[in-house]
C-alpha cells in the first residue's frame, strides 16, 4: 500500500479530525498519519470550526454528536471555506436522519461507528461513483427497525400513543417492542 495510497491522497494531505471520544480520536489520528494523512484533531465544535475557519484541511472526519453542540456546524464552515474538501461524518448507530442531512449539507459520505482506519480511508479516497466496499458488518434489518422505532419514540417525548399512531402500529405492539432489548 505505502507509496499508493500517499498518490490518492493527492498534493495535500491535510485531515481535520473531530471527536470528543479522546481515545478513539488519538487511536484514529495516529492510525490516518500511517497511512500519510497530516492530522490535526480537535474535541469539541468550536475547537473544530476555528482550524477549519484559520486552516481548512483537504479530508475531515467529524463526529455529529459532540459535548458542545452538533458537528454538522463544523461541516458547514468547513464547505464553504473549502468546497472541494473531502468530509465523512461519523454517526452513533440509530441516526441515519442525521447523516443524510450532513450529506446534504456537503458532507462526502458517512460512516456509522464505531468505524474503523480503514473504513474512513475508503470513504475519504472514494472518487465520485466509485463508492467503498459495503461495510463488514453492517446493522441487521431487525435493528436499523429497533433504531427507527426508538428515534421516533424519542422524538414523540416518550409518548407511546403519539409514537404508535404515528408508526402506524398498534400500542401494545410498540409496548412490546420498547420492552425489547435491541436486536444485534
Amino acid at each position: 500500500m505505502g507509496d499508493n495510497a500517499l498518490k490518492d491522497i493527492g498534493d495535500d494531505n491535510s485531515l481535520l479530525l473531530v471527536d470528543d471520544d479522546e481515545p478513539f480520536l488519538r487511536r484514529l489520528a495516529r492510525a490516518m498519519e500511517k497511512r500519510g494523512f497530516a492530522p490535526e484533531t480537535a474535541e469539541t465544535v468550536a475547537a473544530g470550526r476555528a482550524i477549519a475557519t484559520a486552516r481548512p484541511p483537504a479530508y475531515a472526519v467529524i463526529d455529529l454528536r459532540l459535548g458542545d453542540g452538533n458537528g454538522l456546524d463544523v461541516v458547514e464552515v468547513l464547505r464553504e471555506k473549502r468546497p472541494d474538501a473531502k468530509i465523512v461524518v461519523l454517526t452513533g448507530y440509530g441516526a441515519i436522519a442525521t447523516a443524510v442531512a450532513a450529506v446534504k449539507i456537503g458532507a462526502t459520505d458517512y460512516l456509522s461507528k464505531p468505524a474503523d482506519a480503514n473504513d474512513v480511508t475508503n470513504a475519504l479516497l472514494a472518487t465520485g461513483d466509485d463508492l467503498p466496499p459495503p461495510p463488514e458488518n453492517p446493522m441487521s434489518a431487525d435493528r436499523v427497525r429497533w433504531e427507527h422505532i426508538q428515534r421516533v419514540y424519542e422524538l414523540c417525548d416518550r409518548n407511546v400513543s403519539e409514537t404508535a399512531r404515528r408508526l402506524s402500529m398498534h400500542r401494545r405492539t410498540l409496548q412490546r417492542i420498547l420492552a425489547k432489548r435491541s436486536p444485534k
